[in-house]
């Protein structure tokens, strides 16, 4: 397993470091392989600490489910039984009563559709850095109508599962379906274009 629970971070391979471990804000371009389904493959590019944007592979469970605690295969000790006890239940428990609740783990605004929606991190298209506080830009897939929107939102929106900005920035601009090959009309939207704030109340 490549994720960390208790730290919200990746570990990758890096050439010149050896091991890095990476938050899912230092994501560059996420792209789901061709081939297998079960567990789908995805390739990334991620900024390491050495400086260097790198290629790494991830499956959709340490995507989209590590994060919430499911399929990890954590313990931790139980100071009152002495036991090692398993994390998956609780976690998963949590997990299932704030969704439940009407609270999901990540949500982006949807410019065509014009409103908030539910999202998973294999949705994510591309993440680049604003410049602006930490701010990170993010290009998210809509799992309902297939468009392609982009959101301004704190690192912490996309690290941790739960974590919601009040307002996100948004970009007013309806983007061609194969957003892979509109990384460059991206960066020159994210890095001159005007954010409109919406708020993110699901």
């Amino acid at each position: 397993m490549i994720y960390d629970r208790l730290t919200t971070r990746y570990t990758f391979a890096c050439p010149e470091h050896g091991d890095t471990r990476v938050a899912l804000s230092s994501f560059r371009r996420l792209e789901r392989l061709p081939g297998a389904a079960h567990p789908a493959v995805f390739g990334v590019r991620f900024e390491c600490g050495c400086g260097e944007e790198h290629p790494g592979l991830v499956t959709h469970a340490e995507l989209d489910w590590a994060p919430l605690g499911l399929g990890t295969g954590d313990s931790f000790l139980n100071l009152m039984t002495t036991r090692l006890e398993e994390l998956e239940a609780e976690l998963a428990e949590l997990a299932a009563t704030r969704i439940g609740a009407g609270e999901w783990p990540w949500s982006f605004f949807c410019y065509p559709e014009n409103q908030p929606r539910p999202v998973f991190p294999s949705s994510f298209l591309l993440l680049a850095p604003s410049g602006r506080g930490g701010a990170v830009g993010l290009a998210v897939r809509c799992p309902v109508c297939s468009g392609t929107s982009i959101n301004l939102v704190s690192a912490q929106h996309v690290d941790l599962p739960f974590h919601h900005d009040a307002e996100i920035g948004v970009v007013e601009h309806v983007f061609a379906a194969d957003a892979a090959h509109a990384a460059e009309e991206f960066a020159a939207e994210l890095y001159s274009a005007e954010f409109d704030a919406r708020r993110l109340a699901l």
